[in-house]
């Protein structure tokens, strides 16, 4: 996919932001698109079908984690790329965007360059998608690495692209122990700094929707997941 193909909204109630970040964008050869609240940014993302979505958490009319969250329930946009722009580390406000569906961080102030950087390294995952066409088949449970859904006893799944991507992880190697930092540093990268209650808020969303005893915690260590008797 060429750059010049590749659509960008940019959502944030400050122009300045809006006109710095989207000149960067465009300097880049990305198409983009802007919005100024999450209500706008939903019309827009209906409209336009970007690829990825900046997003600012704190906006009027509508905040970015509630926009986050109806953007994940629209079934044309179930795969787009969400990343917060945000001011607030806090790691609430972390474990609140990861919950909604977010799948990266950019903190303000914005560095041109951090920006790019981190761009293009979330627009890799659209290639490394697309080619990626095989399907992992464990127990009762298929992982379609090509459509990002996950299949138990023949019940399709969706899940939001880190809950995927940490599934995928720990299925790899059933009954193997990942460490926290070996799960951080793979789904998440060395670039993006998470707290650590991050990995829990997602393994408990897994729990729920995979099955709470396919998961199991080593304390003070990481995950594994665990096939049950009748799968084996």
């Amino acid at each position: 996919m060429n750059k010049s193909d590749i659509k960008i909204l940019l959502v944030d109630d400050e122009p300045d932001i809006l006109e710095i970040v989207g000149y960067n964008l465009r300097n880049e050869g990305y198409q983009t698109f802007t919005a100024e609240n999450g209500l706008e940014a939903i019309k827009s993302a209906k409209k336009n079908m970007p690829h990825l979505i900046l997003l600012d958490i704190m906006m009027p009319e509508m905040d970015g984690i509630e926009a986050c969250e109806k953007i994940r329930k629209i079934k044309s946009l179930e795969n787009v790329l969400i990343a917060f722009l945000t001011a607030r580390g806090e790691d609430y406000s972390q474990v609140a965007g990861f919950e909604a569906g977010a799948d990266d961080y950019i903190t303000k102030p914005i560095k041109p360059k951090v920006l790019i950087s981190k761009i293009k390294s979330l627009l890799r995952r659209l290639k490394s998608e697309k080619d990626s066409e095989d399907s992992l088949k464990i127990g009762d449970i298929v992982i379609d690495r090509d459509e990002y859904v996950v299949y138990k006893a023949g019940k399709k799944i969706s899940l939001p692209r880190k809950e995927f991507e940490l599934f995928s992880l720990l299925t790899s190697r059933p009954g193997k122990v990942f460490k926290r930092e070996v799960i951080l540093d793979t789904v998440w990268g060395n670039e993006v700094v998470v707290g650590g209650r991050t990995i829990d808020v997602h393994i408990r969303k897994l729990r729920e929707k995979i099955g709470d005893d396919h998961f199991k915690t080593v304390k003070g260590v990481g995950y594994k997941f665990v096939l049950l008797e009748n799968e084996k």
